[in-house]
């Protein structure tokens, strides 16, 4: 295996991250499971980071994808209609959105996350004709400038290597801990005094749950209430559920519960199904004031995943598809609050919602080396946080119930194998 990743080392440049946690060169990968090349298998807790939330290579997309090229059907078409893009468009509209009585334009930028944030970002402020955009401590948008400029982590800001300008940052829910009052008074008094220095922005753009930056998962209570002040200071509501939507929170939307109506809505990841570049920014149709072109990008019309999309949508007709992610979800949640009554030592917190949850423990290091003894248990999962102290849990939402107990059961090994080495240590 060492010989075999030489050549990562020698030419890969030294931005490569996940190799790094997960040293091995893998070869194929079937629903949660993934096999390097010396055979090992491994249950995948990490899901592409939200990119696979219905596991590797399913069969019903895997086949209409084969059966797509076959027969010779259209890859790259720019913004063309295809007949692609007409069964997504079409399925998208009578799985997705009538069903929740939503009203949106559906615009396809570059087919990557930070494409939807930017194109979000730039509309934003065409259409309020104003500059600044609120967002919140710990948020990820993106690695392109504007996405940089809302995304909280010092590291990844450092790296746009000029001043990030016209944003504001105001306090996630529950992000002062100490403070008495509500994060959004906070906001509310900064865009009533005319001391405060802060103009009325554009946008807010949020994260229902921060994916990146330690699993926060904010209230729902407020989520409306962010939604309440926003209209009444015309302020647009951005929501970028590129790694929280598609299913991960337990709803298709990770914003449905709270029962709020965004202005514009960010899509990516999982919205292709397949795990191939797709992302859509979803607008309320009052704001859909592009001018032909004025935003594009050459891969914005991903014909093949618009196929293997239509096919991942189709789950969602059944009922009882998102109830059974709600229900293994129960089951993580219940899992974790077991694990951090039963080891004191871990200091540990349960973060999140859904099939998105982790524990940040408050030992230093900890979470980081739970992630290394779950790989050396065959479990492939991540850390989260400014400073990785939170493992988080990002299971295919279509996961087995038997294979999620597998896997928890590594999780809590791993737990066990960090508490000998590291706490006792």
């Amino acid at each position: 295996m060492e010989d075999r990743l030489a050549i990562i080392h020698d030419m890969e440049s030294s931005v490569r991250s996940y190799v790094r946690s997960f040293p091995a060169v893998f070869t194929k990968a079937k629903g949660c499971r993934i096999w390097d090349e010396e055979g090992a298998e491994y249950l995948d807790f990490f899901s592409g980071a939200g990119a696979l939330n219905y596991g590797h290579n399913d069969d019903n997309m895997k086949k209409k994808l084969v059966e797509y090229i076959k027969d010779d059907g259209i890859t790259h078409s720019l913004d063309m209609a295809s007949t692609a893009k007409v069964a997504f468009l079409e399925t998208l509209r009578d799985v997705i959105l009538k069903p929740r009585h939503m009203d949106y334009k559906v615009m396809f930028p570059g087919p990557t996350g930070t494409n939807t944030v930017e194109s979000a970002l730039k509309l934003a402020r065409k259409m309020t004709g104003r500059t600044e955009i609120v967002s919140f401590t710990n948020g990820f948008h993106g690695m392109t400038v504007g996405a940089l400029s809302v995304t909280g982590n010092s590291m990844k800001r450092r790296g746009a290597g000029i001043p990030l300008n016209h944003t504001v940052t105001m306090p996630y829910d529950d992000f002062m801990e100490e403070d008495t009052h509500d994060s959004l008074h906070y906001f509310e008094r900064f865009l009533q005094d005319n001391g405060s220095g802060v103009a009325v922005p554009a946008a807010v753009i949020l994260e229902t749950v921060q994916g990146e930056g330690g699993i926060n998962a904010a209230r729902m209570s407020w989520i409306k209430r962010l939604e309440e002040i926003c209209r009444e200071w015309g302020i647009l509501m951005i929501i970028d559920d590129v790694q929280a939507g598609v299913g991960r929170t337990g709803t298709f939307f990770s914003f449905e519960p709270a029962g709020i109506s965004p202005d514009i809505i960010c899509l990516s990841k999982s919205i292709g199904g397949y795990g191939m570049p797709l992302a859509v920014t979803l607008i309320k149709p009052e704001l859909d004031d592009w001018i032909p072109g004025e935003h594009n990008g050459t891969f914005r019309g991903n014909n093949p995943a618009f196929i293997t999309a239509v096919e991942s949508l189709k789950y969602w007709a059944d009922p009882d598809f998102e109830a059974s992610i709600q229900r293994k979800a129960a089951v993580v949640e219940d899992f974790l609050n077991e694990m951090i009554a039963k080891y004191p030592d871990m200091k540990g917190r349960r973060k999140g919602r859904g099939l998105m949850q982790g524990i940040a423990s408050d030992v230093e290091g900890f979470s980081e080396k739970v992630a290394e003894h779950a790989f050396e248990h065959k479990l492939i999962m991540e850390t989260a946080g400014g400073s990785d102290e939170v493992f988080k849990l990002f299971p295919p939402i279509n996961i087995s119930d038997e294979d999620l107990r597998e896997g928890l059961t590594r999780i809590e090994k791993s737990i066990q194998d960090t508490l000998k080495s590291h706490v006792s240590s």
